[in-house]
């Protein structure tokens, strides 16, 4: 399971791996009140693509489809998260003050989007 949280909100026991998927720090925090188990900042959005952006709710399906093609091309990065949330729950920490705008939404819907293919193999014939 893959939860979206804000990092400036208490962790709790049911957070699971805490991933931090900001390309910055959050101001003011520090890292034991963070109590982030692993930051994954090259998974974020480019700076530009960031900036661009500016968590503007009218760019925020463009911004989607334009860091969804980042993360096209971020697959190790993409696959730390995938493994990370096999069988155990997973909360990506955000900062920004827009809790419905912003990367970690995005990611955990191209996670949930571009989930791998379960391929099988069918039964021999009788």
């Amino acid at each position: 399971m893959i939860k979206v949280k804000r990092v400036y909100d208490a962790p709790e026991s049911g957070d699971g791996f805490r991933i931090l998927v900001d390309r910055l720090w959050p101001r003011g925090l520090s890292k034991d009140k963070a109590d982030v188990d692993l930051w994954l900042k090259d998974v974020a959005p480019s700076d530009e693509l960031r900036k661009w952006f500016g968590h503007d709710p009218e760019k925020w399906v463009e911004f989607q489809r334009a860091y969804w093609t980042e993360l096209d091309t971020k697959k190790e990065q993409v696959d730390t998260i995938r493994q990370k949330a096999k069988g155990h729950t997973v909360t990506l920490l955000f900062s920004a003050h827009d809790a419905e705008h912003n990367n970690a939404i995005a990611l955990k819907g191209y996670l949930e989007a571009k989930r791998p293919k379960v391929r099988f193999k069918p039964a021999a014939a009788w």
